[in-house]
């Protein structure tokens, strides 16, 4: 029996490209698939995680919302990778900085994926998991970035299972140990591409500061978010 279309994604085979930009919010996948993508079709509608492909510069692009936190991204980007043969996820979100040279509006994409999540148990390693990007990916993003004039800083982010977390010193912690910024999908998205053999990137936009309070306008995170999202369409 074909295990498509899932519980979570009513696609066909061949309605999905090899590679797919994530965002979280599945109404920021439509903003990309409507902005920058040619003869779009949407291929899922399920539990309103928006779906579509298209193509970009000639090259086929599918995006799709893969909601917040990793028992989210965790099921989309599984599914997608084993049952609907894609290639290459590239996770764009946004993230809150932590070390202190990280400012607002900052792309900073995730070399590595440090998390408080036990995600990692399923796979009964007897050790720790480092989860991380795929080199090539991460190389083309920097690339690209760099023709496009766009600074990036690249290193080790943090995926936090708690949004709002009780331990008020947690952030302090990941700081000293030159954690960049937090978010909460990547270390799900990359244990799932290294299960499967296959490839993934994070790359973020600092929408806000954890220390310094510092916060994006609702206008300004669009303005600044196109960066991220033309970064990753250029690798895709």
């Amino acid at each position: 029996m074909s295990k498509i279309p899932t519980p979570h994604i009513q696609a066909k085979m061949g309605d999905i490209a090899k590679t797919v930009l994530m965002p979280g919010d599945p109404l920021r996948a439509k903003f990309i698939a409507e902005t920058y993508l040619e003869d779009v079709i949407c291929f899922n509608e399920v539990r309103n995680m928006l779906g579509f492909t298209g193509t970009y510069q000639g090259k086929r692009v599918s995006v799709m919302g893969g909601g917040m936190g990793m028992p989210s991204i965790g099921i989309y980007s599984y599914e997608l990778y084993n049952f609907y043969g894609v290639d290459n996820i590239i996770r764009i979100g946004s993230a809150g900085g932590i070390a202190d040279h990280v400012k607002i509006r900052d792309i900073v994409i995730g070399m590595g994926a440090s998390t408080n999540s036990n995600f990692a148990a399923q796979y009964q390693l007897p050790g720790t998991f480092a989860p991380i990007a795929d080199f090539e990916l991460l190389r083309k993003a920097v690339e690209a970035a760099e023709k496009m004039n766009i600074k990036t800083i690249v290193g080790n982010i943090l995926s936090s299972d708690t949004f709002y977390d009780d331990n008020q010193d947690a952030n302090s912690l990941w700081k000293k140990m030159n954690v960049l910024a937090v978010e909460m999908e990547a270390a799900g998205l990359y244990m799932n591409a290294a299960r499967a053999g296959k490839k993934a990137l994070c790359i973020l936009t600092i929408s806000d500061h954890v220390f310094t309070g510092e916060s994006l306008s609702a206008q300004d995170r669009q303005i600044t978010f196109r960066e991220m999202m033309e970064i990753a369409l250029e690798i895709a």
